[in-house]
């Protein structure tokens, strides 16, 4: 094991997208109200030549009832404009809403060409745009996300299922029956994982864990999830190769960061053949500490690369068996959840390479 020195880094910022602004004047409704309280002030003293005084000293009282008449007809005239403007989008937004409520999500509000963009109308119909189409995208990934679990669940159980109904046989020989009851706690160890797995990642996508941060070794937390695949590099003769430095201090999450180190270093061991070679290698500079996770197996290619982290997807189905494909899910989440850059270089038939960055 070789041994390198410590060094250190900074922060970045993000940016907060400003909303949109929105109009609140109407010069339709403007004019029309400017308008017709002109007419309503100007019609009797046009009668008079605009003489005030005489024109008040006759018909003060019986003016001053039929301004309020007008201004009651008026007011129910820009009503009606209102509701022929703007009736018609309540109703449009009435159906549609309907629609969704009933599970349609494919159901989409034409803008008003006649009203500006940043009209209040058109505002509301791009939201509510918007705002189908994310829950159409929800609704697609839970359909995704409940058939692969059910599908995943399903098979774990029903091994379990066949091997204990073998086991009810009294003349099964003792080897046989050895070879089923290891076979059923596998498939158990395995739903287990699958359960664990599953409600981790939708802890971290739904935001109820809290990562508790505190100061750790780094060097030594490495140390400790390589040596605890001993045993499977030892069994695959693999040419395993650590280099790190003596001590590197994070104040991180633990348990997420073990989480990442344990699945990285899972795929390396279970993709690379009898014989292969595995690296695990630390460094660390101004800006940056940099774990290095590589293996000599199968790889894969640039359409592979694009789902790897996606749940459930197994690129190489080979070794389906070994996992249940949240492993690496998990990784991205807790790297997005906590701002880890995670590098990925493959080839087919030269194997894999993950690079994981974390801030100083």
């Amino acid at each position: 094991m070789k041994i390198l020195k410590s060094r250190k880094a900074n922060k970045k910022t993000v940016q907060v997208p400003l909303l949109e602004e929105v109009s609140f004047f109407s010069i339709r409704g403007y004019i029309v109200a400017v308008l017709t309280a002109l007419v309503i002030a100007l019609i009797p003293p046009l009668m008079f030549e605009f003489n005030i005084e005489t024109f008040f000293s006759r018909f003060g009282i019986p003016f001053i009832l039929y301004y309020i008449l007008m201004a009651i007809l008026s007011y129910r005239l820009i009503l009606y404009i209102i509701k022929i403007n703007y009736s018609k989008h309540l109703r449009k937004i009435s159906e549609a809403t309907r629609k969704v409520a009933k599970g349609d999500f494919s159901v989409k509000i034409d803008l008003d060409e006649g009203l500006k963009d940043n009209s209040y109308i058109n505002i509301m119909f791009r939201d509510f745009n918007t705002m189908v189409a994310e829950l159409n995208s929800i609704e697609s990934l839970k359909d995704d996300f409940i058939s692969n679990v059910s599908h995943e669940i399903k098979t774990p159980l029903a091994v379990i299922n066949n091997y204990t109904t073998a086991l009810k046989d009294k003349n099964l020989p003792e080897k046989m029956r050895e070879e089923y009851i290891e076979t059923v706690i596998e498939s158990t160890e395995k739903l287990s994982d699958l359960v664990t797995n599953i409600l981790r990642l939708s802890k971290i996508e739904n935001r109820k864990i809290l990562p508790e941060k505190s100061e750790f070794d780094l060097c030594r937390q490495l140390s400790e999830c390589a040596l605890s695949f001993e045993e499977v590099w030892e069994e695959k003769n693999i040419d395993f190769f650590v280099e790190m430095e003596d001590r590197v201090i994070v104040n991180e999450n633990f348990a997420f960061l073990d989480v990442i180190w344990h699945n990285l270093l899972s795929n390396a061991f279970k993709f690379t053949e009898n014989g292969g070679k595995v690296s695990l290698i630390q460094t660390s500079d101004d800006e940056f500490i940099e774990v290095r996770v590589k293996d000599s197996g199968c790889g894969f290619d640039e359409e592979t690369k694009k789902q790897i982290f996606d749940k459930f997807y197994q690129g190489d189905t080979s070794h389906a068996e070994e996992g249940n494909g949240l492993g690496l899910a998990l990784v991205q989440k807790i790297a997005e959840r906590n701002g880890y850059e995670i590098i990925v270089q493959s080839e087919v038939g030269k194997g894999t390479e993950f690079i994981v960055k974390i801030k100083k």
